[in-house]
């Protein structure tokens, strides 16, 4: 049985972890090393010239896409990109990658990402060129710098962070569902789901709430319970209740209640009306 030499490049290490489980429980999948930056990705693809990289995108330093740019050998491995967002997603098959997978990442991703590997390295010439991927990266670089042109290193971040704040990838399966955030009413988690709430819609998202939070514009969105998320701009009434708390209507019959460890967000957004 073929095995793929593969390594996995990621900066957080409950990421590497998660992804390293996934992959042991495929006998086809010989893990060689695992990476926690981009320079040791570039060290380590160079000394054991692997058949396969999981590659996370955003990474200081050196992200997932320079990665990739820098390998010096003309043999490129396969690539499955792994990210939080899907503008990066879609970037990530312009270069002609196997797949990529959208964090937080779960077990039926990670196998499908393999079966496709395995499938490409079965039907596809190992000898195959690196150059039209380096062509598109340069695309891609190009088109980011458009985006960004005349803004410094933090404005870059900032720009970056409000471009893709702008759509909210819903993933269910293989159908990815992207929603206008100021169409979100209010959002409560359940488990390890969010149920998005979408002008009388609810729709399922596998993630925590604190990575939610990370998505979504902190200008609007704020947390009013340790399982609520709410935009404050479809907030229609607010009530007063005792002990601080309050009870806010959204749309026509949502009623979310505020608790008192949240309460001050609310406090700051009624103090903005006088």
């Amino acid at each position: 049985m073929d095995r793929l030499k593969t390594i996995i490049v990621d900066d957080e290490p409950l990421a590497r972890r998660l992804l390293k489980t996934y992959l042991q429980e495929h006998p086809q999948i010989d893990l060689v090393a695992e990476c926690q930056n981009g320079r040791e990705a570039i060290n380590a693809a160079q000394q054991m010239e692997p058949d396969l990289m999981f590659v996370d995108i955003q990474m200081p330093g050196i992200n997932g896409f320079e990665v990739v740019k820098r390998l010096q050998s003309d043999v490129m491995p396969m690539i499955v990109f792994c990210t939080a967002y899907e503008k990066y997603a879609l970037d990530a098959f312009d270069i002609n990658a196997v797949d990529y997978i959208l964090k937080p990442m779960d077990r039926e991703r990670v196998e499908r990402s393999v079966m496709r590997s395995l499938e490409r390295h079965k039907n596809v010439d190992a000898t195959a060129s690196k150059t039209p991927i380096l062509g598109a990266l340069e695309m891609i670089a190009e088109k980011v710098a458009a985006d960004l042109s005349g803004a410094g290193p933090a404005e870059e971040k900032e720009q970056a962070e409000a471009n893709l704040s702008r759509k909210l990838a819903i993933k269910d399966r293989d159908l990815i569902t992207m929603v206008d955030q100021e169409d979100i009413d209010w959002v409560d988690a359940a488990g390890d789901y969010m149920c998005i709430h979408v002008a009388g819609d609810t729709h399922i998202m596998r993630a925590t709430l604190k990575h939610l939070l990370g998505q979504l514009d902190s200008s609007i969105f704020k947390q009013v319970h340790r399982s609520t998320i709410v935009n404050v701009n479809r907030i229609q009434k607010i009530t007063p209740c005792s002990k601080g708390e309050y009870l806010l209507h959204i749309g026509a019959d949502a009623q979310i209640k505020v608790s008192r460890n949240y309460r001050t967000a609310i406090k700051q957004y009624i103090e903005k009306f006088g």
